[in-house]
């Protein structure tokens, strides 16, 4: 069986259902994907109930009602055998209604996200073609390559005229000062949480022409080269996305946008842009302009652990921990896996990276010191994360530097 095939499967099921129970991860992959869902189905005039979550418990799905986990529920054994798992994580789950491009030979982690799966199965309940550009969003927000399957999706959507691709700098915001001192992906040491130096930059450098733009990036890459590592430096240019019938037309900004308001406990608002609410937007946009400002605060105060083996980070606000810790990872000279720790309701959450060029499967090592400390974890090979009790931080971090040693 092909992954087309099961996720017309998957689409035959939904077809027959007239109520669907959807839950969709709180970052920009789980949102859009949950979304694109929840559009095909409002086409066929179904009824549904949309839900975003940080995780999923078996406790969550209700026997009587048809259940879709969008970027969810694939390391998870004990669900029902009929839930619907749209998902590109490690694969436990063994029921007959799982797709994931992991089941197909495909890396899920480098191509097609959640949302590029949950496109496939709206792509067999009707013309959905328009749905691409949240597809778009998910592989933006995981750092996906549009290569391989998700270029054939983003294609699709420049041959149909919902994607305009276009050249620039691929930050978001609403002008080029908000896009340097907002900036998180890259970091800009220097630059990022100041916009006064910002604004002074723009007006010395940038005159809105090509010219213009290649002295503001080099003045850029000049401030901050020394704390950045060439990965960092290299993505202040590079492709940019128009979405001709979103709320949010910049691809970046509406993937910034749906993460911000997903991780700041705003995932139903984050849902209403990706249903194309606009009178959503300014609201939306001031809850991700502040997690991006906290994001950077964070990054500014972030205290290590210990001095050798991973670098292990406590970080004061729960809700930026996985957005430092990416940019921890992504941007900076650390040469070792990364990992945040955050106290949340009395627990601890973290969030694990691993750098570019180191190969360790975080997910494993993740889960097991996890389970061996009372708590859970899992997610990306490369990007994963864990959930501990209070009492059992300084065992987990024990089992991690064992692990990583």
């Amino acid at each position: 069986m092909s992954i087309e095939t099961s996720a017309g499967l998957v689409a035959e099921k939904l077809e027959k259902s007239d109520y669907v129970r959807v839950f969709g991860h709180h970052d920009a992959d789980g949102i859009a994907a949950a979304s694109i869902i929840c559009h095909a189905l409002y086409r066929q005039g179904k009824k549904f109930h949309l839900s975003i979550k940080s995780g999923i418990k078996p406790e969550d799905i209700r026997s009587h009602e048809i259940t879709v986990l969008c970027d969810l529920g694939s390391s998870m054994e004990d669900l029902p055998e009929d839930t619907v798992v749209i998902d590109h994580h490690i694969p436990c789950f063994n029921g007959e209604y799982h797709i994931n491009p992991r089941l197909f030979g495909i890396d899920g982690e480098l191509d097609l996200a959640a949302s590029a799966v949950a496109y496939m199965v709206a792509d067999h309940m009707g013309d959905n073609r328009d749905l691409c550009s949240l597809a778009l969003l998910g592989m933006i927000g995981d750092h996906q390559e549009i290569a391989g399957k998700n270029a054939g999706i983003v294609n699709e959507g420049i041959a149909n005229q919902f994607i305009t691709p276009g050249r620039g700098i691929p930050l978001a915001g609403d002008d080029i000062t908000e896009k340097i001192y907002t900036a998180t992906d890259p970091y800009l040491p220097g630059i990022s949480g100041n916009p006064e130096k910002a604004q002074k930059m723009v007006e010395k450098f940038f005159d809105d022409s090509e010219n213009g733009y290649e002295q503001l990036l080099s003045a850029i890459v000049l401030e901050t080269a020394s704390a950045n590592n060439e990965r960092a430096m290299c993505s202040l240019w590079g492709d940019t996305w128009e979405l001709q019938r979103a709320v949010i037309h910049d691809a970046h900004t509406l993937a910034s946008v749906t993460e911000s308001c997903g991780l700041s406990g705003r995932g139903g608002l984050a849902a209403m842009l990706c249903m194309r609410n606009d009178e959503t937007v300014d609201e939306a946009k001031e809850i991700a302009l502040k997690h991006r400002l906290e994001t950077i605060e964070a990054i500014a105060s972030a205290k290590r652990y210990n001095e050798a083996g991973p670098a292990i980070f406590k970080i004061e606000n729960p809700s930026v921990s996985s957005s430092v810790a990416d940019v921890l990872a992504r941007d900076g000279l650390l040469d070792v896996p990364v990992l945040t720790i955050a106290k949340i309701n009395g627990n601890y959450s973290v969030s694990a990276r691993c750098p570019a060029k180191i190969n360790i499967d975080l997910s494993t090592v993740m889960k097991e010191a996890a389970e061996s400390a009372g708590g859970t974890g899992g997610g990306h090979r490369s990007r994963a994360g864990a959930k501990i009790g209070e009492d059992q931080l300084m065992p987990f971090i024990k089992n991690i530097e064992e692990a990583l040693a």
